[in-house]
């Protein structure tokens, strides 16, 4: 300890020039020692490090101006997929859109044709109907008819003799022969 406070009070004692040697005491002179090679350091290595530092500084700028570039092509992609995106949705409604409306058309579409078909079988049954109806009246009329000519084949032969049969016959027979001179 002593040692280290003699120091301390040998640098306020500073001998006067007159004796050139070696200084032993490690705290007097490392000050010194400290400046000198500092001020080398400062002098031969001021190139170097001037050197390194601009190469630093060139490759900090170009990695600012990549990441400007990177930055600058990415906000441009950033744009051109936001355009993508906003036609897409332009397009996705124009497609729910033109879907809906094409649903209706298709809607009302199948329900006129459906009105269309169901009016044709409304016709189709009416017309059936109607034949039948007709059928059926033919149907009747040929048995009315029939039954009246039985009935009337009936009342002339049970009224009609042998004479007046004859006479009838030649009276029609007559007749037929006036009428294909007539045509003659």
């Amino acid at each position: 300890m002593k040692n280290v406070t003699d120091s301390f009070v040998s640098l306020v004692h500073w001998p006067f020039a007159g004796s050139f040697g070696f200084n032993t005491d490690i705290l007097a002179t490392n000050p010194i020692n400290l400046s000198v090679v500092l001020g080398v350091l400062i002098f031969f290595g001021k190139g170097v490090l001037s050197d390194l530092l601009d190469n630093r500084k060139l490759r900090i700028l170009n990695t600012i101006r990549n990441s400007e570039e990177l930055q600058g092509g990415a906000i441009e992609r950033l744009e051109k997929a936001r355009a993508r995106l906003r036609k897409v949705e332009m397009e996705a409604d124009q497609f729910r859109v033109n879907g809906y409306s094409g649903i209706e058309r298709e809607k009302l579409n199948l329900i006129n044709s459906t009105y269309k078909t169901l009016e044709q079988l409304e016709n189709y049954k009416n017309e059936t109907i109607h034949f039948e109806q007709q059928r059926a009246i033919n149907q009747v009329r040929q048995r009315v008819f029939q039954q009246a000519l039985q009935g009337a084949l009936g009342t002339l032969n049970s009224c009609l003799n042998k004479e007046l049969h004859l006479r009838t016959i030649s009276a029609n027979i007559g007749m037929f022969g006036a009428m294909k001179e007539i045509i003659d």
